[in-house]
């Protein structure tokens, strides 16, 4: 379990990234959202231990993560949008930095490489952005690490390979395990979410479950706008509307329409829907 205990961190010469950052985030595959500038790639690096906050402390299993101890780094991994790898080749990033984590799984590693039509013996300097993605990703799921942070994990990769990424994930993730992915590609892995994390301009404003947020809030698509619609887009003729579920069972949610709605002026509103 990872918990986030009011959290704080500003930049040198700049606004505050973080202020109060509080939640829970139990095993799953949680979405973190937010506008560029939200502070979603800052707070994943205080999550790695890779910032130090100024206020509060993030706990991984109980233990600080702050104190950068070996037992919690063994236990948690950032794949950051652009990552530099002082070694030649994938294959060789495995062989001398896997031995770190002991839940690595060189038979996944293997597999996953082979999903995105890679061995391994790829020479990562002359790699494109989007293979470097596809090995570096390979290896971060093979790590079965407790905690695992990706950062833009589907920028660069083609139609086919976002497929891979989806299959993979859905093999690779263990149950036990908290993964957060940044992303402002929803739809990639929009099936496999266990929990939203939703960030704007430094706030932790959602952080829940997915059914449980569906218990809340519901996305109805029709000729009109839906009744007591808390925010609605025109599309094609339809409207998307996302208003406050009352039936107490999980409903359709849109994630796209739920991040407009949320940088409209309709998000008070929509906040005190998602959360009750």
């Amino acid at each position: 379990m990872l918990n986030l205990n009011h959290l704080s961190f500003t930049y040198k010469k700049g606004p505050e990234a973080l202020a109060d950052v509080t939640g829970t985030l139990k095993p799953g595959i949680h979405l973190l959202l937010g506008e560029n500038g939200a502070g979603k790639t800052t707070l994943l690096k205080v999550m790695a231990g890779l910032l130090r906050p100024a206020n509060g402390e993030v706990l991984l299993d109980g233990l600080s993560v702050g104190l950068r101890s070996p037992q919690v780094m063994r236990s948690l991994f950032f794949l950051p949008e652009t990552m530099e790898v002082p070694f030649a080749t994938f294959g060789e990033l495995a062989r001398y930095h896997a031995p770190m984590y002991p839940a690595f799984s060189a038979a996944d590693f293997s597999e996953n490489l082979a999903a995105f039509g890679l061995d391994g013996s790829e020479r990562i300097a002359d790699c494109s952005l989007g293979t470097r993605r596809k090995g570096l990703t390979a290896y971060a799921l093979a790590l079965h690490t407790p905690l695992l942070m990706m950062d833009e994990p589907a920028n660069g990769l083609d139609i086919n390979s976002r497929k891979a990424l989806r299959a993979i994930m859905a093999r690779c993730v263990a149950p036990e395990q908290t993964v957060i992915v940044s992303t402002h590609n929803i739809s990639d892995l929009r099936d496999l979410y266990d929990g939203l994390m939703m960030l704007h301009r430094g706030r932790l404003e959602i952080c829940r479950p997915t059914d449980a947020l569906a218990c809340s809030l519901e996305s109805v698509t029709g000729a009109a706008p839906a009744d007591g619609a808390l925010y609605w887009e025109q599309t094609a003729g339809r409207y998307h509307s996302l208003v406050a579920n009352t039936s107490g069972e999980p409903g359709a949610l849109d994630y796209a329409l739920l991040y407009s709605a949320l940088m409209s002026t309709a998000a008070p509103q929509v906040l005190a829907t998602a959360n009750r």
